[in-house]
């Protein structure tokens, strides 16, 4: 069984870690919903079954293989339907797409979460927006670990103006949950991470050649955040 810790956020919400990665959990008055599934857990519903009693839901910000190690213990959950490309053939996964877009509002009773679209780290990747708290669970575009550009679907115009997207939100949360690195984080790390990433598509910034995964990629460290990009483009 893989290794993880819960930490409670508040008395209705609470984050799961793992080496490298985590995962949510929020309760409403009637259901409650997982931000994600875990990487090398495989019984996330287990879990937060230990948390709460509720009906629960399953939402993925996105389809990468750290964020759905557990979406086979349910037959249907929450995704951008941008990702069944990724989920599917990628990674071989399982169950079916109720399919997000962005604006729509999923009410756990009493606590209505916002989906935002933010494509660019992957075409359907989602940020969820918790008004009443304050709060966004970011999933990967915002973060001050390592943000993967390389590969099929990533890219990094989309990745700015996803930015620039959520530049428009940002009176309406005070903190950031993301799946990696530092949680949470200050809405000011927005456009920070947008001007970096400008600043790499200008080529003002120096990238090394690293191995991840078996391939050649371009690794930008800008500080805040390491941008991986595909070697070419570096």
């Amino acid at each position: 069984m893989s290794a993880y810790r819960i930490l409670q956020i508040d008395s209705h919400t609470y984050r799961i870690d793992e080496e490298g990665v985590r995962f949510f959990l929020l309760e409403g008055n009637e259901k409650a919903l997982l931000i994600d599934s875990g990487m090398m857990v495989h019984n996330a519903k287990e879990i937060a079954g230990t948390l709460t009693p509720l009906p629960l839901l399953l939402l993925n910000t996105h389809g990468d293989i750290d964020h759905v190690g557990s979406n086979d213990e349910f037959e249907s959950f929450y995704m951008n339907d941008a990702e069944a490309s990724n989920y599917y053939k990628v990674q071989k996964k399982s169950g079916i797409i109720i399919p997000l877009e962005n604006g729509d509002i999923l009410d756990l009773g009493d606590r209505k979460l916002e989906i935002i679209t933010l494509p660019g780290h992957t075409p359907g990747s989602i940020g969820v927006l918790d008004a009443s708290r304050g709060w966004l669970f970011s999933g990967d575009p915002v973060q001050d670990g390592s943000i993967f550009m390389f590969g099929a679907g990533r890219e990094m115009h989309a990745y700015i103006r996803s930015l620039e997207k959520l530049e428009g939100y940002m009176n309406r949360f005070d903190l950031i949950f993301p799946s990696h690195g530092t949680c949470p984080l200050t809405p000011d790390y927005i456009p920070r991470l947008k001007e970096k990433a400008k600043e790499i598509l200008e080529g003002k910034t120096e990238g090394e050649v690293i191995m991840i995964h078996g391939m050649k990629v371009m690794k930008h460290d800008v500080s805040i955040a390491s941008f991986l990009l595909d070697a070419q483009e570096g």
